[in-house]
């Protein structure tokens, strides 16, 4: 019998993390038919040899490419997907053991409209050690932006975030996502605003729940902002009309702050992390300047690009991850 939903997780050395999201899959509660996609994309930590050789108590398929990033990779296992819907996953997001049912119950609530998306709620893991910072990008917009969502049945465009996420598979096919960003930033939102004009609506359903095991801290979400910043170029040659939306123009971003006045900012705010403080005014200007900064780098490289040419970057710092940013 066909599956409902097909679980697509793309992976990239996540060994530490990603038997436990698989475990959790496996353990599922009053869900619909499901079948579980991994798509390794190139890692070297041993997730091949892993993979290959785990049993599943749910019906599976393995994928391999080499490492071309998460975009490519939701793309080759929505291909594969058989279920009328795909949810998407990310390597490090656990399910609750009522995700996929309270995603189903959404899409039911809506009689199964084709058009509509559902998000749910991730939470950062119980095992991570809670700051004031990490409890800031989750809910206030720049990781994520569950406390900024004001009407649950129509959720802009900007909040499709593929760690927690499901969707018509036949609406997927037909907007794929694209593979010209040069990091894990921007991709997906891209994609929503496609999806939306194809007529999708996206709604929130908070119960479907998943913990996130992804540390950061204030030195490694600067480098995964200066990552967006570079990375909302693309998004702004292929959709010119959201400039503002990315802090852009036809001119260029604005001038990148004076670098004393960044160090000063990243110096007191890391110094001050370690206390139960929140200081939202310091880190969004902080974040914002290494947006900027991302934005000027990127539009510099901006003059070697010909049409359907992807971005080589230069210059930016390889440290810390890039998820998927919240304008």
């Amino acid at each position: 019998m066909a599956p409902e939903f097909s679980v697509v997780i793309p992976t990239y050395n996540r060994l530490d993390i990603l038997p436990e999201v698989l475990d959790a899959l496996e353990a599922q509660e009053e869900g619909p038919r499901l079948e579980i996609i991994v798509v390794n994309d190139g890692s070297s930590d041993g997730t091949r040899d892993f993979l290959d050789n785990r049993r599943f108590s749910l019906p599976v398929r393995i994928l391999h490419q080499d490492n071309q990033g998460p975009a490519r990779a939701r793309n080759v296992g929505v291909e594969a997907a058989e279920g009328r819907w795909v949810a998407f996953l990310g390597d490090d997001t656990v399910p609750s053991p009522g995700w996929l049912a309270q995603h189903r119950e959404a899409h039911r609530r809506q009689a199964d409209d084709p058009h509509v998306a559902v998000i749910g709620y991730t939470r950062w893991h119980p095992r991570l050690r809670r700051t004031a910072f990490l409890d800031y990008i989750n809910e206030f917009g720049l990781q994520f932006g569950y406390a900024l969502i004001q009407d649950p049945e129509n959720v802009p465009f900007n909040f499709f975030y593929t760690s927690n996420l499901s969707l018509s598979r036949r609406l997927l096919q037909a907007e794929p996502f694209d593979l010209r960003f040069p990091y894990a930033a921007w991709e997906d939102i891209e994609a929503s605003y496609r999806l939306r004009r194809q007529g999708m609506r996206l709604i929130y359903e908070a119960r479907a729940e998943v913990f996130h095991d992804h540390p950061t801290n204030i030195r490694r979400f600067c480098t995964r902002q200066e990552k967006a910043g570079y990375s909302a170029v693309v998004f702004y040659g292929l959709h010119p009309e959201l400039g503002d939306f990315l802090g852009l123009g036809p001119d260029g971003p604005p001038n990148p702050l004076p670098k004393g006045i960044q160090r000063f900012r990243k110096f007191l705010a890391r110094t001050m992390q370690v206390f139960p403080l929140t200081l939202p005014r310091l880190w969004e200007e902080l974040l914002r300047g290494h947006y900027i900064q991302g934005l000027n780098r990127g539009w510099r490289d901006k003059v070697h690009l010909s049409e359907g040419d992807s971005p080589c970057p230069t210059s930016l710092p390889s440290e810390g991850s890039s998820l998927p940013p919240q304008a």
